[in-house]
């Protein structure tokens, strides 16, 4: 699949696949007017406002979670009238969504630890996984007309599969565009190295309406080291971190346990076996454990976690994958988990005692987060550079979680203003207050 529109290029098969030489154009007068915003008079009437979040999805739960939890928030609050979400997550149809929300399963991809990709579907190669993707993206865009379209982390999307999305967006002028960043992406050195082999810097000045960073400023910068222009920075917005609430109730148990959760599992194999060794080894340690595998934890893996389990008599125990685990997180007397970004705004929104375990590779991200949590004094970092993760650390770390101080008394409830402002920003960008409209 090729494409060309002068200023871009979208081939693919080329892994950096983005708008190569936007960089020498000017800010021209195009886009210019597009950060003004269209006038109302070309947006559809505020009783049918649609919205559309992209979630590329390649690997565990976050990206969905992320687009779940705004999707709500938007509907819920009736600033657009209804969602969809374009996720490549494998377990999409696990969860459950708003009356006004639906998705759209993009075909999985899966990721190698080279760090190249491969289609789940083992007849299609990547290239042609990609050209369909970017194909099914347009026609729910097209056929959708949404009045926003909310893109999850990735400027260019998988591969550049937005790109001729984008490009039409971009002429027709009648959807906002906005890039919505987690607190932490990366170490910044290798977040600029990546964005400038993706294109991205370029993407999100040529497309973007606003960026919307879904934390506070003054924990983290996200974008530091990336040269990012006076006017994309100019349309940055930081919202908070989102607030999470329980969607679907669910039974949790009757006696006080701890919540061990490794997120989507893919990558917390190491976090599981060293709470498993710290029960093993110690007897008395409690109260109970409640472990939840994640979706992605390999068979296998898991097996010979399961067979562990059951030599512990009723001190841990385990399920694979629990959607509702909102609820599970609002009643246990403390979490073990790693320190992805949707675990932290749990932890934050349930008021959670915490020791966070933050894995290191590929990325830095949950580290960054982790340990500037703990400066804050909002959880604990089992650092592995500081502590060393060894099963004695794992018990004291245990032990220690009902003297901790919750992060209410840290401050956390003021940093969770997420969708509140993401509500309000998508109003203003819409150019219409909804809710005034329909009173």
């Amino acid at each position: 699949m090729a494409w060309d529109q002068n200023t871009l290029c979208y081939t693919v098969g080329n892994d950096s696949m983005g708008p190569a030489g936007v960089a020498a154009q000017n800010y021209d007068e195009t886009t210019k007017m597009r950060h003004a915003y269209p006038p109302d008079e070309q947006a559809r009437p505020a009783q049918q406002r649609r919205a559309v979040l992209y979630s590329h999805d390649t690997f565990g739960l976050g990206h969905l979670r992320r687009s779940r939890a705004l999707a709500s928030a938007l509907t819920d609050s009736g600033v657009v009238d209804s969602a969809i979400i374009l996720t490549g997550s494998p377990v999409a149809g696990r969860f459950t969504f708003p009356p006004a929300v639906d998705h759209v399963r993009l075909p999985g991809v899966k990721k190698l630890p080279d760090g190249s990709y491969i289609s789940q579907n083992t007849v299609m190669d990547i290239d042609g996984t990609t050209a369909l993707r970017a194909g099914l993206i347009a026609s729910t865009i097209a056929e959708y007309e949404p009045d926003l379209l909310i893109v999850d982390k990735e400027p260019t999307g998988f591969r550049g599969e937005l790109l001729p999305t984008l490009e039409k967006l971009r002429n027709d002028r009648k959807t906002r565009v906005v890039l919505g960043l987690r607190d932490v992406l990366d170490e910044p050195d290798v977040l600029a190295a990546e964005w400038a082999r993706k294109n991205a810097v370029e993407a999100t000045e040529r497309y973007y309406d606003e960026v919307w960073v879904y934390g506070p400023r003054s924990v983290y910068d996200p974008t530091q080291g990336l040269p990012l222009s006076d006017s994309v920075r100019a349309r940055t917005h930081w919202t908070g971190y989102l607030r999470r609430e329980i969607i679907d109730p669910a039974d949790v148990p009757d006696e006080p346990y701890v919540l061990i959760t490794p997120g989507g599992g893919g990558d917390g194999a190491a976090m599981v076996d060293l709470v498993l060794q710290a029960y093993e080894q110690d007897p008395d340690l409690g109260p109970k454990a409640v472990l939840v595998y994640g979706p992605f934890l390999s068979g296998e893996t898991r097996d010979r976690f399961e067979a562990r389990v059951a030599e512990l008599n009723g001190r841990v125990i385990a399920t694979g994958f629990d959607s509702k685990i909102e609820a599970l997180f609002a009643g246990a007397e403390g979490v073990v988990s790693m320190g992805g970004y949707n675990t932290f705004c749990e932890l934050l929104s349930f008021d959670a005692r915490a020791v966070i375990v933050p894995r290191t590779k590929p990325r830095l991200e949950q580290w960054i987060r982790a340990n500037r949590a703990e400066e804050l004094g909002l959880v604990r970092n089992l650092d592995q550079f500081r502590d060393g993760l060894t099963p004695q650390s794992m018990i004291a770390a245990i032990r220690a979680l009902p003297t901790q101080i919750r992060p209410s008394q840290a401050g956390a409830a003021g940093l969770l203003a997420g969708l509140a402002v993401v509500i309000a920003r998508a109003r203003t960008l819409m150019g219409t207050d909804v809710q005034s409209a329909a009173e």
